[in-house]
Order: C-alpha cells, then sequence, then structure tokens
C-alpha cells in the first residue's frame, strides 16, 4: 500500500528500483503503451498537424479562461445545471458534503476523477459516514488494498495479474482465485453492479466542459462512467478549472489528440455529454446535476504566461509513458497524486515548492515528455523555471509560488558565486584548475549524492589547453 509523501521521494524512488516485481510490471505496461502511441501516429506529418492544432485550441481557451468560466456557468445553469466554485480542496468537499447532506446519501459511487483524488474525497466522505465507491476497475482495485492510483490513466498499472487475484480473494467473498483477464473484469464488474443501483449520488470527472453549449464531456471505456451518471437521482461533477473550452467544434480535435495519446486508441468505447438533469419523457439520467468548479492553485500557474502553459494538460499520460524517471520507479514513489513529468510541474501549484523540490530535481532533461505531449507543454523549460525559484526568490515580474526559495542552500550559492567568478576571470580558473590537478589525490572518494552512481572526479594531469599549445609549438 503507498502512503508516500513527495518529501521522502529519494527514498521511495531507491525502494521502488529495488523491487523486481514492480519494474518488471512497469517495463512490460510501458512498452505496450508507448507502441500503442507509435501506432497511433503512423504519419509525422499528421502528428504533427493533431498537436499543433490542439496546443492551438488549449492556448487560445486559455487565454480567455476567465470569461468562458463565467460564459460555461451561464449556460450550465440555464440548462439546469447547478454550479459550485471550490477555492480549494476544504472547500470542494464541503460541497461534496452539504449535498451528501441534503440527500441522505451513505453511498455514493465515483467514476474515474483525478480531481477528486486531488482533494481526497474518498477519505474526508468516509469521515463523514458516506462511503464512495470506485467504480473505474483499476481505481477500485487499488481502493479494495487501501492503495492509491499509480498512473493518471491506468490506476492499478503497478499490479499483475497475480496482484489482482490476490487482491479478490482478500476481499470478496466467494472468489476463486484466478489469473484469467477476462474472470477478473467479470468478478470486479459483477461486484459493482448492486452499487449503481443503491447509490444515492453518483461522482464523475469532467474531460471537457463546453462553454458554449453547457456540456460536461466524459471519456471512458469501460461504462461505469456512464452508469454513474445516469442511474443514480444526483450526479455531481467535479473538475480543474482550466478544462473549460470554447466551442462545442474544440472537443473532436482534442478527444482524437487525448485518446491516441494516452491508449492509442481512434476513438474510446464511450463518449459522454451531458448538458442538463433529466427530462420530462426522458427515460433515465439523474433529477439533479451538479458541477464543482475547482481552483486549487491553478490560478496561481495562470497568472503567469510562461508557468499558464501547465494548464494545457489534457491528462493523457503519455509524458509519464516516456519518462526514464517515472517508467523505472513507477508513480507512487513521487508521492503526489499527479506523477511523472507533469505530476512535477502541476504539483508545485497545488502543495507549495517547499514539499516538492524533490520531484523538480527528478528529470533527466530528456526532453522526451515534451515529444510526446499532445498539447506540446515544455515540460523541461518549466522545471528549469520551477527549479530556479526553488532555489531563489520569484523576480518581481512574477508572482510567487508558494514555498520559493525553500531549496536555498548557503554553502551551493556560494560556490556557484565563486565559480561564475572565476568562469568570468580566465587567470582564477587557470591557477584554480592548476592547483586542483596538484591534489587530485586528496579528492575523497564519496561525495554526497553524486558518488552514489558514480565515480569521483579526476582531473587530467595536463590541460587541453597545454596540450594545444605544446603542440602548436612542436610545429
Amino acid at each position: 500500500m503507498s502512503h508516500n509523501t513527495p518529501e521522502h521521494f529519494h527514498q521511495q524512488a531507491k525502494e521502488a528500483l529495488a523491487d523486481k516485481e514492480l519494474r518488471q510490471n512497469f517495463r512490460g505496461a510501458m512498452d505496450y503503451l508507448r507502441g500503442k502511441r507509435r501506432d497511433a501516429f503512423p504519419d509525422p506529418a499528421e502528428e504533427k498537424a493533431v498537436r499543433d492544432r490542439a496546443e492551438a485550441i488549449r492556448q487560445r481557451c486559455l487565454s480567455k479562461l476567465p470569461e468562458l468560466l463565467e460564459k460555461l456557468e451561464q449556460n450550465l445553469q440555464r440548462n439546469g445545471i447547478a454550479v459550485h466554485w471550490a477555492q480549494n480542496a476544504d472547500e470542494a468537499n464541503e460541497i461534496f458534503s452539504a449535498l451528501a447532506k441534503q440527500h441522505q446519501a451513505k453511498l455514493m459511487v465515483k467514476g474515474k476523477s483525478m480531481v477528486s483524488e486531488e482533494i481526497g474525497l474518498n477519505h474526508f466522505m468516509e469521515k463523514h459516514g458516506v462511503r464512495c465507491l470506485e467504480s473505474d476497475m483499476g481505481e477500485y482495485i487499488v481502493q479494495l488494498d487501501g492503495d492509491t492510483p499509480s498512473h493518471i490513466i491506468m490506476p492499478a498499472i503497478h499490479k499483475n495479474k497475480q496482484q489482482v487475484s490476490d487482491t479478490f480473494e482478500h476481499n470478496l467473498s466467494d472468489f476463486q482465485p484466478t489469473t484469467d483477464v477476462d474472470r477478473l473484469i467479470q468478478t470486479g464488474r459483477n461486484a459493482l453492479r448492486k452499487a449503481y443501483q443503491e447509490a444515492e449520488i453518483g461522482v464523475s470527472g469532467v474531460n471537457f466542459a463546453v462553454a458554449e453549449t453547457g456540456t460536461l464531456c466524459l471519456v471512458e471505456n469501460e461504462g461505469n462512467g456512464r452508469m454513474c451518471t445516469t442511474i443514480p437521482k444526483v450526479h455531481v461533477a467535479i473538475t480543474g478549472i482550466e478544462k473549460v473550452v470554447e466551442f462545442l467544434s474544440d472537443v473532436p480535435p482534442l478527444y482524437s489528440a487525448l485518446t491516441r495519446s494516452a491508449t492509442g486508441q481512434n476513438i474510446t468505447t464511450y463518449f459522454n455529454m451531458i448538458s442538463s438533469p433529466r427530462k420530462d419523457g426522458e427515460l433515465d439520467g439523474p433529477e439533479e446535476v451538479h458541477l464543482i468548479l475547482l481552483d486549487n492553485g491553478r490560478t496561481q500557474a495562470y497568472h503567469d504566461n510562461e508557468l499558464r502553459k501547465t494548464l494545457q494538460c489534457i491528462r493523457c499520460g503519455a509524458c509519464m509513458n516516456h519518462c526514464p524517471v517515472y517508467t523505472r520507479i513507477g508513480g507512487h514513489a513521487y508521492g503526489t497524486v499527479y506523477p511523472g513529468p507533469i505530476g512535477k510541474i502541476i504539483s508545485p501549484h497545488l502543495m507549495g515548492i517547499d514539499s516538492t523540490q524533490n520531484l523538480i530535481t527528478a528529470s533527466s532533461m530528456c526532453g522526451a515528455c515534451e515529444e510526446v505531449c499532445p498539447v506540446r507543454i515544455p515540460i523541461p523549460s518549466l522545471l528549469q523555471r520551477l527549479r530556479q525559484e526553488s532555489k531563489h526568490n520569484a523576480e518581481p515580474k512574477h508572482d510567487p509560488l508558494n514555498g520559493q526559495n525553500a531549496a536555498h542552500n548557503t554553502l551551493e550559492s556560494a560556490a556557484m558565486k565563486g565559480f561564475a567568478f572565476a568562469a568570468t576571470h580566465p587567470t582564477f580558473y587557470h591557477a584554480g584548475l592548476n592547483a586542483a590537478r596538484k591534489m587530485n589525490g586528496m579528492i575523497p572518494e564519496h561525495l554526497g549524492s553524486w558518488t552514489q552512481c558514480r565515480v569521483k572526479p579526476k582531473l587530467a594531469k595536463t590541460s587541453l589547453k597545454a596540450k594545444l599549445a605544446k603542440r602548436q609549438g612542436g610545429k
């Protein structure tokens, strides 16, 4: 079970690297997903066109975010959908709690929603006497284990068939152990079927919220999202404020970029569009629909033109699947709801740099994440920006991030200033190098984190400059 925190990232990463079964599980899954994405974009020119258009749509919509949110609210209310605003996780949870009390709810059945994970909805509602049951199969498996998701698209990707069978055996009565995937899936479905009918409230996330029509769009493969949003009498959706798009015509290009990047599908099995509660004469659908729009640090990113690009994310997970760090340690090592490359740039806004400072340095800066991002988020350059703010106070033109300067080290700062001086004064620089060469044997074998996986540095007895000068003199 994962109860990790970002403050202990280095130890958690070390433990993950030592877990051979976890490494094997992720290696197979990541190879599969990378292959699926590659096959979904056989034509480089088409891939470029898809990404260009998706990026342009997200940037246009974000540039108009305040007005689009107001328009979304107006059209949702006109359609009969109640809109709630939450500044942070506490406010969002209180809204859920109030709705549960209003409807005397004892059971919520929930479709996949990373924002609900972000606010800790399940634990909050449990403390208030309301069971919040996950219906996404991966989420259901990790919930049975008392675990947390390790991927934003495939929550139980860290488990293999045998581990899932063990989970069911320990938690479900009359389950006969099996590693047959179809039987495992059917077991989960049978266990969940009754919950849809008994739950007073259905909960979902939102992939795209259309301001033009007041429509909530949900992308899924299992059908559980449609069950959660049609069978219970009350449907409560929650999403971050950045998920709004301007026009209905913006959705198909983003939908194509999302599904092909996430799972290599041209289209998912289900695409749900919700624009109102059940109308007179309709046979299904909830009697009430509510939408909770969550800020929780997003406005802070929005106010900075560079960091705003973080909000372009459409939660496909492609950056994780191609990241050489994530693919080896998995999502739990990060200790955050959003792991991997995208988590490294989102989490500082949600949690502050002080608690996430280890994450923003956990990158090889290879650029693989940016190369596959369907909306072209410049993750490496944003990481560089966050690294700077973790060491220094923000420039006056930037809004300060919570916890900035948390990683400041006086000794390190003095050393860098000294190096900067030497590097711009050749006499001091070469004198320092000559002195260092004479002390080669005095350099200790262990130099902190650097020598955990490297040998200690050793300077050449003669500099390249001296060798070139000697060669030229010889001629």
